[in-house]
């Protein structure tokens, strides 16, 4: 080794010295300057007042996810779909040639003005076509429903299973493929609600209902059912708006908007809260494509306790209160101004001989209170109406003139007093069952109203309730709903005791020959109908 020179040693003492100096020097320039900015970030800071930073907040992204897959599992086994089949008739068979030779067909059936309502949500009646045979074409349709009773009691929409006549129900929990046959305990077509009940030898699962009320817009919930006959289908949405009324001609139609997909197959399956309650039965879409546009409406769990509760008792149907009055469905700025008030409803008709006539209320008066409760809307009016007992007395608060005034009215039943117009002719005031035969028709006894509505003598015939596919009334004799039976075999029928005695001896291979009131003719023909008991 060879020995350094000290010029050399004292040179690289030197040089590390000055480096250590650079790096001190270099790490305090930065500590200034980080200093510095820090400073003129948080002088920005103050200068705004009391804005505060921005902090992102930890959450578990699973989270929301996993509460929707709980509350579908729970709720899953009590969604059912419910599959039901009709036999549309050919046109070319119910026919009659009225006096004079003119066919009119069937330009004389009612048109139902709930009809457009479906047509835009679900298309109709919906469902597959096929084949049916002679009789006409079989229609399938598929729709959802959500069972409330372990006994097997389901609530569904009344359009997913009026005019069907066969209804089968399929369990989740069950093999697909096993399918149940389903009776129906009662409909309310003003809510387009409806019960009916499989008899299953177990106890099945039940889904709970919430309080729809405490619903709120921007409320996460689920949509459960078979849209498109694919079984178990969740989709989630939030309540997009509240107190919905989509069809202004019903009065009954106030609804939960959401924006959950719903799409046809939907229709009866529930609307579902983040704590797995019901809080509305699935009914319809507004679309122009007959899908989902992210639109959906559901009544309301509230509405449908109360009309499940009426159509499970005895009558098998709800009872409504009316006074007989109508008014616009949406408030109108200008017509309160000009009618001088500030809340309330405005009558802009008053039924003929109904209470608020008979208790003086006119058109252009404003109904501001009903037993000294105060109504501030329609809805309002409606509600506390409808809840009361026909027969019951109520004092209607009014203003006529700008002048506060009461009346006395006695409420009457919705049903009667609209018959004609609610579609609805066997609503009359008896409730006795209908009267079957082995003939495979249902009749009825008529009502002074309801021969009023048909342009037909009252005390006279029975009324067609009901007629059983395939049976002889409808294959042979061709009877329809609402003919009005006047003679079996001759024999006057005023009742169902006559018309009971008029078929009770008749027996296979005898005649039998109908004088009937056709009620799809003009001025309402008659005409016999009939043929030989197979």
């Amino acid at each position: 080794m060879y020995p350094r020179p000290n010029g050399l040693i004292e040179r690289m003492k030197a040089h590390r010295v000055f480096y250590s100096l650079t790096i001190a020097v270099t790490l305090l320039v930065g500590i200034m300057i980080g200093t510095l900015v820090t400073r003129g970030v948080k002088g920005k800071e103050n200068s705004s007042g009391d804005a505060q930073p921005l902090h992102i907040v930890e959450t578990n992204p699973q989270q929301l996810s996993s509460a929707f897959a709980g509350i579908a599992k729970e709720l899953e086994p009590s969604v059912v779909n419910i599959n039901t089949e009709s036999v549309i008739k050919p046109r070319s068979r119910r026919r009659v040639t009225p006096p004079g030779g003119d066919d009119e067909g069937d330009q004389g059936q009612s048109q139902d003005p709930f009809q457009d309502f479906f047509d835009r949500f679900f298309g109709g009646q919906g469902g597959d076509g096929v084949p049916g045979g002679p009789e006409g074409l079989r229609q399938r349709s598929l729709g959802s429903g959500v069972i409330v009773d372990s006994k097997g009691y389901i609530v569904t929409n009344n359009h997913v299973v009026e005019k069907a006549d066969r209804i089968r129900v399929q369990l989740q929990d069950e093999p697909e493929g096993v399918l149940h046959d389903a009776r129906v305990i009662g409909v309310d077509p003003e809510t387009d609600l409806a019960v009916i009940k499989i008899d299953a030898k177990r106890e099945l699962p039940v889904a709970k209902l919430g309080d729809s009320d405490a619903m709120q817009v921007g409320d996460w919930v689920l949509a459960i059912g078979s849209p498109f006959g694919l079984n178990s289908t969740v989709t989630a949405g939030i309540v997009s708006a509240k107190g919905r009324n989509i069809v202004p001609q019903r009065q009954f139609q106030s609804m939960i908007q959401t924006d959950a997909a719903i799409n046809p197959g939907n229709s009866g399956g529930p609307l579902v809260n983040m704590r797995g309650e019901v809080i509305g039965i699935n009914t319809a879409i507004y679309t122009e494509s007959a899908g989902y546009q992210g639109v959906g409406f559901a009544m309301p769990s509230k509405v449908v306790a109360n009309v499940y509760n009426e159509l499970i008792g005895p009558e098998h149907r709800v009872t409504r209160g009316s006074i007989g009055v109508e008014f616009q469905a949406q408030a109108n700025p200008a017509v309160a101004r000009v009618y001088g008030v500030k809340s309330g409803v405005t009558v802009s008709n008053v039924t003929p001989g109904g209470p608020a006539d008979q208790a003086g209320i006119r058109t252009g008066d404003t109904l501001v209170s009903v037993n000294g409760s105060p109504v501030k809307n329609g809805d309002e009016l409606v509600e506390k109406i409808s809840h009361l007992t026909p027969g019951q007395k109520a004092k209607l608060g009014y203003i006529r003139n700008g002048k506060e005034d009461e009346a006395a009215v006695t409420i009457a039943n919705r049903a009667k007093l609209y018959a004609s117009r609610l579609g609805d002719d066997d609503s009359g005031s008896d409730t006795t069952q209908p009267a079957e035969s082995k003939l495979g028709v249902t009749v009825k006894n008529i009502t002074p109203d309801i021969a009023d509505h048909l342009g037909i003598d009252p005390g006279k015939g029975v009324l067609v309730q009901d007629v059983k596919p395939g049976s002889f009334a409808d294959e042979d004799a061709q009877l329809s709903k609402g003919d009005v039976i006047l003679e079996v075999n001759r024999k006057p029928v005023n009742n169902e005791d006559d018309f009971r005695k008029a078929v009770a001896s008749l027996k296979s291979g005898d005649d039998v020959v109908f004088l009937v009131h056709v009620r799809r003719t003009p001025n309402g023909s008659t005409a016999f109908l009939g043929g030989t008991l197979p």
